[in-house]
């Protein structure tokens, strides 16, 4: 045995964790994907989805695994949130956790992929009711979604290819806890060059309707144009 591997032996063995806060918009509400743990302990409670990661897996490669098996959708804007190694944080192990949170269109998931893994959808305001530290992850996620939000066009990609501005100020305002004015909204909207006004008329509201917008561009170049809310 070589004396690096008599060094690696040694050590404490440590498992590492991804947590998926995975994060849609229905109803006018921010929406988070959970599950009831199967196993011992917080056996039932409400936790974010995830999984260990493999011995040949990078951490993003292994959050990566985990949405697109619960989701079928690829391509997933997901970023890292940070990492969670309190000793005491899973009673059953001792294990260090990178959370990351995705943005997903909700219309967009497989349904059979979320009844397979037992996920369902809950408000936000659940987050509280999470095992262990998740509810702290979900705190952290949301504050850099807003952060980012202010700045990047990056809650675009909670909505579905086509909306209307009604859509894009109610997500906003689910994004921010508060009421945004539609004017003011509208006309900063309207000022930054990623909208396209579509000549498709929603009129599910009202009998006048309201015009849907696309992005001008692929979403995934939108990700790094900054603008100020």
């Amino acid at each position: 045995m070589s004396p690096n591997s008599n060094y690696y032996s040694l050590q404490d063995p440590v498992l590492v964790a991804v947590d998926c806060i995975i994060l849609g918009f229905k109803d006018n509400d921010i929406k988070l994907l959970v599950h009831n743990r199967i196993m011992e302990p917080a056996k039932g409670g409400l936790s974010l989805m995830g999984g260990f990661v493999k011995k040949e897996e990078s951490l993003n490669n292994a959050a990566i695994r985990v949405l697109t098996s619960l989701t079928g959708l690829e391509n997933i804007f997901m970023e890292q949130v940070g990492m969670y190694g309190e000793v005491d944080r899973d009673p059953g192990e001792r294990v260090i956790s990178c959370a990351y949170y995705a943005l997903i269109d909700v219309s967009a998931q497989d349904e059979s992929l979320l009844e397979k893994h037992n996920a369902y959808w809950v408000n936000i305001s659940r987050a509280n009711e999470l095992i262990f530290d998740h509810a702290q992850m979900v705190k952290d996620a949301i504050h850099i979604l807003r952060r980012k939000a202010s700045i990047q066009p990056i809650g675009l990609n909670l909505l579905p290819e086509k909306f209307t501005l009604t859509h894009l100020q109610s997500l906003y305002e689910a994004i921010y806890g508060e009421p945004v004015d539609k004017r003011n909204f509208r006309k900063r909207m309207l000022s930054f060059d990623f909208l396209e006004k579509l000549d498709e008329v929603d009129k599910s509201g009202s009998k006048k309707g309201a015009y849907y917008y696309k992005l001008k561009d692929d979403r995934n170049l939108l990700l790094d144009a900054a603008y100020t809310f």
